[in-house]
Parts: structure tokens; C-alpha cells; sequence
């Protein structure tokens, strides 16, 4: 019985992975060219990786908040507290001079 379910829920899984490869495959259809620079792609990697950042920097700052609210003046937890929104500070002062040092560059070679 054990087994039965394993070899069901492979079988649904491997449906669910390649349902939308055969619902979207185009038979004989022109295929779609994207037409990006280089620098263009560095762009929107550049930007997505920056979005990236930024909710992995709030999610940082809002745990670090969390351990500040629930130390209940315990030292050694608010020493924890301080050092995780210390290091998220350093994080986005680093982000951020990367970016700048992108930006920067982009600029000067155009």
C-alpha cells in the first residue's frame, strides 16, 4: 500500500512538471527571438537582482525587530538583536556601492 502511494504520487508530480511543457508547446510556430544587448541584460539582471535585495534586506530588518521585541531586556539576546540589524546595515551599505559602482561604469562606457 506504501508503495502504491510512492508510485501515485510520482506519477502525479511528473503530470504536474510536464502538463505545461505539452500545454504550451508550439507545433511548427515561428519561435519568439528576444533581441537584448548585453548591456541591456546586465540591466535587468542588475534590477532584479536589486529586488531581490531589497525584500531580503526588509525580511532582515523585520526579524531583527522581532528578537528587539521579544529579548525582554535579556543582554545576551538584545546583543544578538543588535548585531543582526548591525550586519543587515552593513548588508545595504554594500548593496548599494555595488549598485553605485554598476551604475557608475554603465555610464562611463557609453
Amino acid at each position: 500500500m506504501k508503495k502504491m502511494k510512492k508510485i501515485v504520487l510520482s506519477l502525479i508530480t511528473v503530470s504536474l512538471i510536464v502538463l505545461p511543457v505539452i500545454t504550451l508547446a508550439q507545433i511548427g510556430g515561428n519561435v519568439p527571438t528576444i533581441n537584448l544587448s548585453l548591456q541591456q541584460l546586465g540591466e535587468k539582471i542588475a534590477n532584479a537582482t536589486w529586488i531581490v535585495f531589497t525584500i531580503i534586506a526588509l525580511v532582515m530588518f523585520v526579524v531583527a525587530g522581532i528578537m528587539f521585541i521579544t529579548a525582554q531586556g535579556d543582554p545576551e539576546k538584545i546583543k544578538t538583536a543588535r548585531g543582526a540589524f548591525i550586519w543587515g546595515v552593513a548588508g545595504i551599505v554594500v548593496a548599494i556601492i555595488a549598485f553605485t559602482i554598476i551604475t557608475v561604469v554603465n555610464s562611463i562606457l557609453q
